[in-house]
């Protein structure tokens, strides 16, 4: 094993022995950002990029249940993602479909589509809904798979399936406006019933969260890692684990 190697198992190491198990996230989203500009920096297509940086996830989500983590959200594709050329998009799809098949074969998490699935093709919605169904019963950390993701997109279906549910009560809209509170829109957005996430970690430089999570990351504390998501390490994440456990979260005061 080369010095370099040594060096960074020790390192690895002591952020894993020094994090504070009692201030680990509940939640924790991802903005997985850079494959393309890595696979650039190689030589390679932005399919080869989006390749490996799937094949980066199954390890992440393992880091994640090794220090107890109960919920992740994957940004894997957004709504404005679904507007790129066909010749990248179908590979895209097609990659996205085979690493939530694979995902959900492990047995070892929930595997929870998120996001717009009416406006994905048919045989990749198919595919999301049979990886929720086949580990719905499994009693293990949640995988939200954000797909056809958009944080504007979901309020608007929020709000859409509220209104229909107090339409169908004979609700009145003057009655609904006098009651509504924010916790009558959470009960309908993509998450419901999952705390919202306290970390939000984005790869790539980039520090911005374009719209992820919108309504549920208002109090998240957020983490911007500058390593493209293929070159994620585990020394990353325990990084981001240990700046979450630091900082003193004031909850908007």
């Amino acid at each position: 094993m080369a010095l370099r190697d040594v060096a960074y198992s020790l390192y690895e190491r002591r952020l894993l022995e020094g994090l504070d198990h009692d201030r680990i996230p509940r939640h924790v989203g991802v903005i997985l950002d850079g494959n393309r500009r890595w696979a650039s920096m190689q030589g390679e297509t932005a399919s080869t990029g989006h390749r490996v940086g799937a094949g980066k996830i199954e390890d992440f989500l393992q880091w994640c249940d090794d220090v107890n983590v109960q919920v992740v959200t994957l940004w894997l594709l957004s709504t404005d993602n679904l507007a790129r050329p066909a010749e990248e998009l179908q590979p895209l799809l097609g990659i996205i479909t085979e690493t939530v098949e694979a995902l959900a074969a492990t047995r070892a998490w929930h595997i929870h589509p998120v996001g717009a699935l009416d406006l994905l093709p048919a045989d990749t919605a198919t595919a999301l809904k049979a990886a929720d169904a086949a580990t719905r019963d499994i009693d293990g950390m949640t995988v939200n798979i954000a797909v056809g993701y958009g944080g504007r997109r979901e309020v608007v279906d929020a709000v859409r399936s509220l209104l229909a549910e107090h339409a169908a009560r004979g609700t009145s809209l003057d009655d609904l406006a006098q009651v509504l509170e924010p916790e009558h829109i959470a009960e309908h957005l993509y998450t419901r019933g999952q705390p919202d996430p306290d970390l939000v970690i984005r790869t790539s430089g980039e520090q911005r969260l374009s719209g992820f999570l919108l309504w549920q990351s208002a109090h998240s504390e957020f983490y911007f890692c500058e390593a493209y998501w293929p070159d994620f390490r585990r020394v990353d994440f325990l990084r981001a684990l240990r700046s979450y456990a630091d900082r003193q979260r004031r909850f908007g005061n």
